[in-house]
């Protein structure tokens, strides 16, 4: 395939769905990874009506078994990948440490965290047979920013953003461009759930983000090991 292939994972819906639309816009094969069959076949409907292209896989980020075999289709199919963008995550409790249960902890820290662990692993091999890889990952103003009450959240993502840090020094003296994306306050389900007093039309849409993470993910981008802060661009 000439085009870049480029996965994406929550892509169902708010900044996972919109940066799939762009990201096919911008002449990328869109490998979307969500856990609703209805939502991504809807978007492949959008997403071919406007003249661009895509596969959908139905997949559970909690399915740690899964992932050797996603890495296998993907390589059976296509060969490569040219992006990755880890965008898939869950809220998880707000409130008290004390007050969470011990199963909606692990599964904040295994969908935020163990997830993209596993999913570098199975397509690290895949990014490599790239030209130009690149790869991204969504994180959050909660890491440089601690607050109470967002303790498993905030742990999974200051975690993940370790993990990237790591990846990419790994990869200092290779082509695999490694990044952080930090979208801020932005009008989707997730936020919606953290904050149900705020008005959502105050916030920038995930289709106003997602023209920030496009650029990131094409084979012009130079930067690795960054956190682009999108309210720096905007």
């Amino acid at each position: 395939m000439e085009k870049r292939i480029t996965l994406v994972t929550g892509a169902s819906k708010g900044i996972g769905r919109a940066t799939c639309k762009a990201l096919a816009a911008a002449g990328h094969h869109v490998i979307a990874i969500a856990r609703s069959k209805k939502a991504l076949e809807l978007l492949d409907d959008e997403i071919r009506a406007e003249g661009g292209s895509m596969t959908l896989i139905p997949f559970d980020m909690k399915d740690a078994p899964a992932f050797e075999a996603l890495g296998q289709a993907i390589a059976q199919k296509f060969g490569r990948i040219d992006g990755l963008i880890g965008n898939a995550g869950v809220l998880g409790n707000i409130g008290p440490l004390q007050a969470g249960g011990e199963r909606q902890f692990n599964e904040t820290i295994d969908v935020n965290l163990s997830a993209n662990w596993r999913l570098i692993r199975v397509m690290d091999p895949l990014l490599r047979r790239s030209d130009s890889p690149r790869a991204l990952f969504i994180t959050s103003g909660v890491v440089p920013r601690p607050r109470a009450f967002w303790g498993p959240y905030q742990a999974s993502k200051a975690g993940l953003e370790a993990l990237v840090y790591a990846w990419a020094d790994e990869n200092e003296q290779t082509s695999l461009n490694v990044n952080l994306f930090d979208p801020g306050a932005t009008r989707t389900d997730m936020r919606a759930d953290a904050m149900p007093g705020e008005d959502p039309m105050t916030l920038p849409s995930p289709e106003k983000v997602a023209a920030h993470i496009v650029p990131m993910l094409e084979a012009s981008e130079t930067r690795t090991k960054a956190r682009v802060n999108v309210s720096d661009l905007l």
